[in-house]
């Protein structure tokens, strides 16, 4: 399809040259969508105190129907042999991201090292860590969250991806990331939060191995503060502190000490990263950094058991930064609120604290009701259900890389749909309607189906997924021919304007993704769809392992 036919299809078209991701709805269209949710609520109440005489029997009905919400989409469920590959696919590109100096065991003959000189501008060492996407800047706030996403699913099931062999890919990825972090944590109260200037490196097109850019770093301190990056690398690192306990407790300390020593530096000077720092107001500009606060408490009271960290979520502020009683439907690299509302339901679902107060005990009711009503936003067979979808069934957002949304939704309803099997609870309401852990499930798989090619184009959107993938990703290092020839800044455009192939396959890379009707373009020039990220990535494989069973593995009660 060309760019013209999107344009009649779709009305808008991402700018070919536009580098800021993950952009949320305008706060109008989404009071809008809040309003119509309630008001949702309000009249299937209604409706089910009408019928109340029938509602036992509705009820049954709906326990009745396990996989009503698959048939939404055309064929069925894939095998598990799928997402067995989809997870260790996932897991490769964030290989392919790696910067620095690459291990002898690289896999990827195209790839080699890069920014070997990080840091050197202010003295320090900052090599390692990943890539965002297509080019070569580290980003600290989706760096982080790549891993926090990545870390979660480990800890969630690590059995089923050791099956898989793939539970020592995973947590070398995870390592990746946090070896940096903690090398970018050079002080109790300074942190560097980005290597690359993104506003000319975003101006060149060349191998990350042949970079000629001048490399800047920069950095956080108690006069230029960022709570947001500074607490999301802080649940990244606590969050690993749990992955590694067992097989590498010394590493698991260092991480503990670096989580909190940057949660209290978050916490005590207050301020958006991007507003002291506006260089990255075009490409990751946070909206917001108390949801990182109470995301990084609660990733610190899963791993540290310290109560200060689960009264801190639970206060009466952190109740109303939270937004419970509300069901936003984005969980991001920018917002952490629908993910810390289910974090924290977790905790009241399989392992409530024995010695928690009524205060606690009410908080935690209240984040599990929230998460509740989340996950039936989700389900379109839901009265509270978001019409922001395709016809496809895929959860569509925004234009800019729709994929992370519905992958961040799937991964949160595939997660929820486990805890409430493994505690024996047979399901939830919406709005007096009943659905079952089989039919969350169904939600999730349905996300991740559509990212493998279970959608109206037979389109994979994970390149190196089946025969048709996308050929043509946005990503210079896929792009450009790894054969000795070095093509500076602006000479590397010759190969972002080619119409043939990538010559080098960025295996596991999963694109923005389609437009609200099901088309899509596989053009370098539409970054909007067709750039990948770790993130993306990172989701996916969370997914794919929670579905490389049959339902019947549960999760682990405690994570300690």
């Amino acid at each position: 399809m060309s760019l013209e036919m999107a344009v009649r299809n779709q009305e808008k078209v991402p700018l070919a040259h536009d580098t800021r991701r993950g952009r949320k709805e305008n706060e109008n269209e989404l009071g809008e969508l809040r309003t119509r949710n309630e008001n949702r609520g309000r009249y299937w109440k209604i409706a089910c105190l009408l019928l109340l005489g029938v509602g036992i029997l509705v009820a049954r009905v709906h326990l009745e129907r396990p996989h009503r919400l698959h048939k939404l989409l055309p064929g069925s469920t894939l095998s598990i042999a799928n997402y067995t590959t989809a997870l260790q696919l996932a897991l490769q590109f964030l290989g392919v991201q790696k910067s620095g100096k690459l291990p002898s065991s690289n896999p990827f003959s195209w790839r080699g090292d890069s920014a070997l000189n990080d840091g050197s501008d202010n003295g320090v060492n900052l090599t390692g860590g990943l890539y965002d996407a297509g080019d070569q800047i580290k980003f600290g706030l989706p760096m982080a969250f790549t891993a926090t996403l990545l870390s979660w699913s480990v800890l969630e099931y690590a059995s089923l991806m050791e099956q898989t062999q793939q539970l020592v890919v995973a947590m070398d990825s995870i390592r990746w990331v946090t070896d940096y972090l903690i090398k970018a944590h050079v002080s109790s109260n300074e942190f560097y939060f980005q290597v690359g200037d993104a506003e000319k490196e975003h101006h060149c097109w060349e191998r990350p191995e042949n970079n000629d850019v001048p490399r800047l770093s920069y950095k956080l301190n108690t006069t230029n503060p960022g709570s947001d990056v500074a607490a999301e690398s802080a649940a990244a690192m606590a969050a690993a502190s749990m992955v590694f306990r067992t097989t590498d407790p010394e590493y698991s300390d260092s991480l503990l000490k670096h989580a909190s020593e940057l949660f209290q530096f978050a916490d005590t000077y207050k301020a958006s990263y991007s507003v002291t720092n506006p260089v990255v107001q075009a490409f990751y500009n946070s909206t917001g950094f108390t949801d990182e606060l109470l995301w990084g408490a609660s990733w610190l009271y899963y791993a540290t058991g310290n109560v200060s960290y689960l009264d801190y979520v639970t206060s009466a502020k952190a109740l109303v930064s939270a937004r419970l009683g509300q069901f936003p439907l984005w969980f991001s690299w920018d917002d952490k609120t629908p993910g810390l509302q289910v974090l924290l339901a977790r905790l009241q679902i399989l392992g409530h604290p024995l010695d928690a107060d009524n205060s606690i005990t009410n908080a935690l009711w209240k984040y599990r009701a929230t998460a509740d009503g989340l996950i039936c936003t989700f389900l379109p067979q839901s009265p509270s259900a978001t019409a922001k979808r395709t016809k496809g069934g895929l959860i569509w957002l925004m234009e800019w890389n729709p994929l992370q949304h519905a992958l961040n939704s799937g991964l949160l309803a595939l997660f929820y749909s486990d805890y409430l099997v493994a505690a024996n609870i047979s399901a939830i309401t919406c709005s007096g309607d009943i659905f079952t852990p089989k039919e969350i499930r169904s939600f999730a798989a349905i996300q991740a189906d559509y990212v493998l090619g279970v959608n109206p184009l037979q389109q994979s959107f994970m390149v190196g997924y089946g025969s048709n993938y996308p050929k043509m990703v946005h990503h210079r290092g896929a792009s450009i021919p790894n054969d000795g020839t070095i093509f500076t800044c602006k000479g590397g455009f010759v190969w972002y304007n080619a119409t043939t192939p990538n010559p080098n396959v960025a295996i596991g890379a999963v694109v923005g993704g389609p437009y609200q009707n099901d088309t899509y373009v596989d053009s370098r020039e539409n970054p909007g769809q067709n750039e990948p990220t770790t993130y993306n990535s990172a989701a996916m494989a969370g997914l794919a392992a929670g579905l490389s069973n049959t339902g019947a593995t549960t999760v682990p009660l405690t994570w300690t």
